[in-house]
């Protein structure tokens, strides 16, 4: 049995990019030494849209073009890329909040089971939460937990209520001020 930590979305345009936000800038550090100390196996994910993003139910309701697979903003920041290399984690692209493709990649390469699964990265409020509800459907009775000292939301308020969401699915909450 492995321990997991995923890496959500800690890319360019989230941090100082289209997307980017103060408290993402803030939480690059943490998120790279939790990868960096981590003892077991990473993976990361990266949010992967188009040229024709405006045309798509997320970007006519989030009208800011990120994350088109190829740009600099689509690419992991820089130190995180580092460290995700050094670890040899497994990148997994996803095009939707939540990624479709993981809970069944960790099935096949784990078929006896995850000893517990840990989230770090952006945004809180929409694909961390996505993710970690995701995986808690597939993977119940592994423990679940989320550092919120490596998350960062679209806002201070978002990324509060969504940690308080992850609680009441039995997610633990961890690296809380």
């Amino acid at each position: 049995m492995k321990k997991i930590l995923i890496v959500v979305d800690m890319q360019k345009d989230f941090i100082d990019g289209s997307l980017g936000t103060k408290e993402a800038q803030a939480i690059v550090k943490n998120v790279e030494t939790r990868i960096q100390t981590f003892q077991g196996d990473v993976y990361y994910t990266q949010d992967t849209h188009s040229e024709n993003y405006p045309e798509t139910q997320e970007g006519r309701i989030l009208p800011v073009v990120h994350c088109v697979k190829g740009t600099d903003g689509w690419k992991l920041h820089p130190e995180i890329l580092k460290a995700c290399e050094d670890k040899a984690a497994v990148s997994v692209e996803k095009y939707t909040f939540g990624s479709k493709e993981l809970p069944g990649l960790l099935s096949e390469k784990y078929p006896e089971g995850l000893e517990s699964i840990t989230l770090i990265g952006l945004c809180t409020d929409i694909c961390v939460i996505s993710n970690a509800l995701l995986l808690k459907a597939f993977f119940p009775e592994t423990p679940m937990e989320v550092d919120a000292s490596c998350c960062a939301g679209v806002s201070p308020a978002s990324h509060l209520n969504a940690l308080e969401a992850m609680k009441m699915c039995q997610i633990s909450i961890t690296g809380e001020n």
